[in-house]
């Protein structure tokens, strides 16, 4: 399938708690960590019991979730971390920064995901989108001073999107599995789990910040990136959760659509709030 991306507003671009899709900018190897802990412990959980009732059935396996006592489990928490830390971060910043700061960090965070972009567009043999990527890159961090103001757009360079996750479905593996919910990083399937784990481990610039004893500069770098994204989307959270009537199947149905949106395999519009920033769908 031909891919066409076209930059809309970030998730992943999205903070990665309250079952939000996350951001590209990953940044930190403990955080890997404790990810990995809390999917063991989902599993060991155990799963939900199918229902007997045909239709029952059918919608249970149509939500592909059977995990999901363990899944609504960490949502919670998710949302209680939320609610104690990074919301009330991502209201003060906005308060505090004026818009025009905001979109400098923004664009800054953004920058610094171009090199992993790169590596897993040309892992997917997307290399008219690498050379994109690759020429943003080099135009935003020197011209744009850091990545802080984005010049590459206007050169008719628009900012594209892979991650590994991507990657692997590229190379065959369409099927990613059972709904996840990963601690703090919000809406997954062990495909994209996998995907996320190697590029933490693979990101440049990450890699570079801990080369250089700067590993605290990787988990500020996601902190920032997640009360960032927090910030642009207060009001679109409070707005579908109170608007829902089962606010984890809501956000369960909203991740899945976003990333089928990304894989290329729909485009149709969600009729949730869209946290899409950089659909990237690889070819297949």
């Amino acid at each position: 399938m031909a891919m066409e991306q076209a930059k809309v507003s970030n998730p992943v671009g999205v903070p990665p708690v309250a079952g939000v899709p996350r951001r590209r900018e990953i940044g930190s190897m403990p955080l890997f960590s404790l990810t990995v802990v809390g999917v063991m412990a989902a599993l060991v959980a155990g799963c939900a019991t199918p229902p007997t009732d045909p239709a029952a059935k059918a919608e249970f396996e149509q939500n592909n979730d059977p995990l999901e006592p363990a899944n609504r489990y960490i949502f919670e928490v998710n949302r209680f971390a939320d609610f104690l830390v990074i919301k009330p971060w991502a209201d003060t910043y906005r308060r505090v920064v004026p818009a025009y700061g905001r979109e400098r960090l923004h664009n800054v965070l953004g920058n610094m995901g171009q090199p992993l972009d790169l590596g897993n567009e040309l892992l997917q043999g997307r290399f008219s989108d690498g050379a994109d990527t690759a020429g943003r890159f080099l135009i935003n961090s020197t011209v744009g001073v850091g990545g802080l103001f984005d010049v590459a757009t206007g050169f008719g360079l628009p900012d594209r999107n892979g991650d590994f996750g991507q990657t692997l479905y590229s190379w065959g593996i369409s099927d990613g599995g059972p709904y996840l919910v990963l601690p703090l990083l919000g809406p997954s399937n062990p495909r994209d789990a996998v995907g996320l784990g190697v590029d933490m481990y693979g990101d440049p610039v990450g890699y570079a910040f801990g080369s250089n004893k700067l590993v605290l500069a990787n988990d500020a770098r996601f902190l920032a990136t997640a009360v960032d994204e927090r910030a642009e989307y207060i009001e679109s959270l409070d707005a579908l959760e109170k608007s829902s009537i089962d606010f984890y199947a809501q956000m369960r149905s909203m991740a899945r659509q976003h990333r089928a949106k990304e894989l290329g395999q729909s485009v149709a519009d969600t009729a949730y709030p869209s946290f899409d920033s950089e659909p990237a769908p690889p070819a297949k």
